[in-house]
This record gives structure tokens, C-alpha cells and sequence, in this order.
């Protein structure tokens, strides 16, 4: 690492993750430039944010949009964040790979959508992918000597916050109770996810592509506690771990400082977090969405993105208040079987992809009521 700033850009500043990296930004060791932020429509709260920020874009603004894939696919900068939610987040990482830029990212929806076309493009360019979701994270930090001689992922999950739940109970659970999280500060879209287990889904899709570990050798487990974050098993029966609190600074001060480590103001060990650590199977009827993840490996193409359209979707209508808990996976699931057409060679037919699907379930929604 040189003594020169370190250049980022930071596209979706206004939320959760974005926050808590500008704060991690502001308590590291290191110089930072921060070359661009970008928010969907908060201007002002984008700017009162990030006032050092030499370039600010709304990214709801299709000339800014415009200019910010044009700074970069430029790649005069060293890493970007890619804290976007959603679809909307898949051209900014297309554009960060092809510079050949480092890409921290939190939004998973990337490589759910495109993970065959953006492995590819990190290839091609040299980019390093560094991922942000904890569980990546921590299977990233596991295998960072570079031993592939693995026998299968184990990614963790708290169970969301309508874990204990009767099934009963669940088709009736009001948004109220499904963003109460028990652990993790999220937004509502991936809170409402890890109720559904709609986001561990993507998640092995997401270590398939990125650890190149086929669905049968990725294993989810629930962790109440979230403090073992992801665990790898070798070939020889060796499992490694990595833990911590539940707490988004850990994967986000990893991934910016990356590949170094250097003094963080996080808390470190505490023998109270480490004393009654639990994991136990997912039952696959509360968590059907589980299921979905395997088809959409196999089936590939645009598979992936048909699954987090769907998803937008069916947690928009949801939180809106216009379809039921038990829905979500209806939705999903039908959308699987109605809208995929096979093999993608573009992000603009991935794109089509995410569009066909979201007319296929607002039609299917106004027709249910």
C-alpha cells in the first residue's frame, strides 16, 4: 500500500451499508479520497453525508446515471463500494469489473443476477470481487491462503425474526413483526429476506459463483446468535471459521482495506459472545425459498435474475400490505416456472429478464386481487 489517498467510490451512501462505510472511512488508519457517492433520490441527505465528496449522483437521474457509469468504467480510482439495493445495482458492478477496478460488494443481487457474465468480466479485467455480505466475507477470509481443497461451504443464518413462529402463524405475520430483526440493523428488503430465507437463497447462489463450489457442497445452518458468520470444511475434514459480532463494520473494514489488515476501532474478542454458540438444520417447510436456490443453479442462464425480480417484487407487496407472508415464495417460485428462457450473453438480456418477470408478477398480482 502506498502513502498516497486511497481512491473510492461509493454508490449507495444514504443506506444502511453506505453509512456505516463512511464511518469506517472515517476512523481508519489510511488516507481516503472519496472520488464520487451516489444516492437513488436523497439528495440532500447524500450531500450532508458526504460533503468532501468531489462528485454527487442521483443515480434516479438518467444523465447522472449516465455520468456515473461513464467515471466508472473510466477506473481512476482504486475500489468501489457497491451498496446499491436491488437490480439497479447489477450496471454499476459491470462497470467497476470491466475498468478493472476492485469491487466491494454488498449488493448481492449482482452476482444473483449475472454471476456466469461478471465472473468473467473479473477474469478478463484482473478485478478482485470482494465481498461484503458477512458470510461471503467470512468464506473469503477462510480461504485467503488459497487453499480450493474444499469439501463443502457452510454458510449461517439467524432464522429472521419470525423464526419461532408457529406455521401456522407465519401467513399472517404482519411486516411489523418480519422487520424486527433479532440481530442485524438492515434495511427492509433483506430484512424481510432473511424472514423468508429468501436471502441465504441467493446467498449460495451468490458463493457458487463466487468460490466456484457446486449448490449440493453449500450447507446453510441456523445460528441464533450470528456471531459464527460463515464456516469452510476441507477435504480432510478441517473446519475453519470466522466470527465476530453481528456487526456490518467487521466485513466492510475487511473488504475497504483489503488486502491488508489494519487497527479498527471494532470491538474485539469478548469470551460472553463465544460462550453458548448453537447450530441446528433449517427446516426446509418454514424455509421453502431454500429450495429455490438449487433450481436456479441449474437452470442457469437467466434464471437468477427471474429470482430477484420476483423477490422485489413480492417484498414490495408485502410491506405494501397487498399480499400475505406465505406469498413471497408463491411468487417467486411461480415466476421461476413461468418466466425463464434460458441461456444470457449480456447484461442487457439479463436486464429483459429482470423486466419480463416484474410485469409476469404485477399481472399475476392484479389478477389475485
Amino acid at each position: 500500500m502506498t502513502s498516497s489517498p486511497r481512491r473510492i467510490i461509493i454508490l449507495g451512501v444514504t443506506g444502511t451499508v453506505g453509512v456505516r462505510a463512511l464511518q469506517i472511512l472515517q476512523d481508519s488508519p489510511l488516507e481516503w479520497q472519496i472520488l464520487g457517492v451516489s444516492a437513488h433520490s436523497q439528495r440532500e441527505k447524500m450531500r450532508e453525508l458526504a460533503p468532501d465528496s468531489e462528485n454527487h449522483f442521483l443515480s434516479s437521474c438518467p444523465e447522472q446515471h449516465c455520468e456515473l457509469l461513464s467515471l466508472l468504467r473510466a477506473g481512476d480510482y482504486d475500489i468501489c463500494l457497491n451498496a446499491v439495493v436491488g437490480a439497479a445495482g447489477l450496471p454499476f458492478s459491470a462497470a467497476v469489473l470491466s475498468a478493472g477496478c476492485d469491487l466491494a460488494l454488498a449488493n448481492k443481487e449482482s452476482l444473483v443476477m449475472a454471476g456466469s457474465l461478471l465472473i468473467s468480466l473479473a477474469e478478463e479485467s484482473g478485478a478482485t470481487i470482494v465481498p461484503v455480505d458477512s458470510e461471503h466475507s467470512a468464506i473469503f477470509q477462510c480461504l485467503r491462503d488459497g487453499d480450493k481443497s474444499i469439501r463443502q461451504l457452510l454458510l449461517t443464518a439467524s432464522g429472521g425474526a419470525l423464526r419461532d413462529l408457529s406455521l401456522e402463524q407465519l401467513d399472517t405475520a404482519t411486516p411489523e413483526l418480519a422487520l424486527a430483526h433479532p440481530n442485524w440493523d438492515m434495511g427492509p428488503r433483506i430484512t424481510i429476506d432473511s424472514a423468508t430465507m429468501m436471502n441465504k437463497a441467493f446467498e449460495i447462489i451468490e458463493a457458487h459463483w463466487l468460490f466456484n463450489v457446486d449448490a449440493c457442497n453449500i450447507k446453510v445452518l441456523i445460528h441464533r446468535q450470528s456471531i459464527i458468520h460463515s464456516m469452510v470444511e476441507f477435504i480432510d475434514g478441517s473446519v475453519i471459521a470466522q466470527l465476530g459480532p453481528p456487526d456490518m463494520g467487521f466485513p466492510l473494514h475487511f473488504a475497504l482495506h483489503y488486502p491488508g489488515r489494519h487497527q479498527s476501532q471494532l470491538q474485539g474478542f469478548d469470551s460472553s459472545l463465544y460462550s453458548a454458540l448453537t447450530l441446528e438444520e433449517p427446516d426446509l417447510t418454514r424455509y421453502p425459498a431454500l429450495g429455490l436456490a438449487e433450481n436456479v443453479i441449474e437452470r442457469g442462464g437467466d434464471a437468477g435474475a427471474v429470482l430477484n425480480a420476483a423477490d422485489e417484487m413480492a417484498v414490495a407487496a408485502f410491506l405494501d400490505g397487498d399480499i400475505n407472508f406465505g406469498a413471497i415464495h408463491s411468487l417467486c417460485a411461480a415466476a421461476l416456472e413461468n418466466c425463464c428462457m434460458g441461456s444470457v450473453s449480456s447484461i442487457d438480456e439479463i436486464i429483459a429478464a429482470d423486466e419480463r418477470t416484474r410485469k409476469y408478477c404485477s399481472d399475476t398480482m392484479s389478477i389475485k386481487s
